[in-house]
């Protein structure tokens, strides 16, 4: 008799992800990453998705940019030479440049020393300079903007330029001051008490010692005055209007928007090179401008 003996082989191990310690370790912390960032996700989605949007439809045809679809047939870059071309965008540009410059330029240069008088220097009545300084904030500009409108036009004949929004920025400005005094306060006093032993007066210790220390409040302040300027429109609509030499191009975008409004495709084009700059300004100054911004306030 004959007995015949049957081997069953084992069965091949499962090499799927679920099998596999390291793929689970791998998708668990993936998991757990996006359960923890779901908020900063949502919101970055909040923020990139309308850009995205203007970009695509930046480079659609006409008619294709009219219609529902979200992405382009072809990639029409010639959009932007289109819009480059138009009459007055690049003196738009020019005029935009010189406000937000010269608007930084001169309210970072009145603004440092106004700053450092009211957080280091001790005399009476300072915080009622203070109290004084704050309170302008609390103003509306539509609320002068006859008188000022009035001086500037009859008195000083400078209506049709941005000249009226410039020169004011020489005299400082209330939120600029706020911020650089307050980042000032964490500067310790004793920094100061040692240079003015060394022999430096005020004016050599302000720049010798206290701006350098104050970079990050500085480029805070700069940054916040560079948007302003780059964004006002209500400023240039008051005293540039009647001289489209003088637009710039947060007012000059409404006329080309009323000239091309059935041209979605150029008007996105146009935002986007006038958004361009303040992106392409804020990524590259960003940590500076958050550690100035954190700094900030400390003291009171």
């Amino acid at each position: 008799m004959t007995t015949t003996t049957l081997t069953t082989r084992p069965a091949p191990a499962r090499t799927g992800t679920t099998g596999d310690p390291a793929a689970r370790a791998r998708r668990t912390r993936l998991l757990h990453w996006i359960a923890v960032h779901t908020v900063a996700i949502a919101a970055a989605l909040f923020f990139v998705l309308p850009f995205v949007f203007v970009f695509l439809t930046s480079v659609m045809s006409d008619d294709q940019a009219l219609s529902g679809e979200l992405w382009p047939h072809e990639w029409n870059w010639s959009n932007y030479v289109t819009v480059f071309r138009t009459p007055g965008f690049l003196d738009w540009w020019k005029n935009s440049l010189l406000y937000a410059g010269l608007g930084t330029l001169f309210t970072v240069c009145s603004a440092i020393p106004v700053a450092y008088a009211l957080a280091k220097f001790r005399f009476r009545g300072r915080r009622t300079a203070m109290i004084l300084v704050i309170s302008t904030m609390m103003l509306p500009p539509q609320v002068i903007v006859i008188p000022m409108y009035l001086v500037w036009a009859q008195q000083l004949h400078l209506s049709g330029s941005l000249w009226p929004l410039i020169i004011p920025m020489a005299f400082g400005d209330a939120y600029s001051i706020f911020l650089l005094r307050q980042f000032l306060l964490t500067i310790p006093q004793e920094y100061i008490e040692s240079a003015k032993v060394d022999g430096c007066g005020e004016l050599r210790t302000l720049l010798k010692i206290i701006v350098p220390m104050a970079k990050p409040g500085i480029a805070a302040i700069a940054l916040f005055q560079f948007f302003y300027c780059w964004n006002d429109y209500f400023g240039p609509q008051i005293y540039a209007a009647q001289n489209p030499a003088s637009w710039t191009l947060s007012y000059g975008l409404e006329s080309f928007k009323s000239a091309h409004s059935v041209n979605w495709n150029l008007t996105m084009a146009a935002t986007l090179l006038v958004m361009a700059p303040v992106i392409i300004v804020f990524f590259f100054a960003q940590k500076a401008f958050v550690e100035g911004v954190t700094l900030t306030g400390v003291k009171g």
